[in-house]
């Protein structure tokens, strides 16, 4: 068994998706949009170009997303997805990738557990913590 997170963007995967793939260097493996569903129901007004399921990956994690509802409204509460990397000049440059146009909720900085430690909220609202791997 595994557990994998699955992000709804409500709107914006497809942003999020480039996104991540210019900054953290994420491979998207899978891409299907709301106009390929094989129930024309499942598709919105509106919606048919929008992504309906797509998977990516960073480093060894695989993340799953969807523009859900595509109301435009994503909510990321109650978790964040952790960054451990290898050293702290790869901390601060991708820390300073998630903060541009996002919000430090915690600035990177050494800590009595790692060498670097923050927390950020990217351009989407999602939850990062970067950590240097001790």
């Amino acid at each position: 068994m595994k557990v994998q997170p699955y992000l709804f963007f409500d709107g914006r995967c497809e942003d999020a998706l480039d996104f991540y793939r210019s900054k953290l260097g994420a491979e998207v493996t899978a891409l299907m949009r709301f106009k390929e569903a094989p129930d024309p129901n499942m598709c919105a007004p509106g919606s048919a170009e929008k992504v309906m399921h797509s998977e990516f990956r960073i480093g060894d994690t695989t993340v799953m997303a969807s523009d859900g509802h595509c109301q435009g409204k994503p909510k990321f509460d109650g978790f964040s997805l952790t960054l451990s990397v290898a050293n702290d000049a790869e901390a601060e440059r991708l820390f300073g990738t998630l903060a541009d146009g996002g919000q430090v909720q915690m600035p990177l900085e050494k800590t009595f557990f790692a060498s670097r430690f923050g927390m950020v909220a990217d351009r989407f609202g999602v939850g990062w913590m970067v950590i240097t791997a001790p």
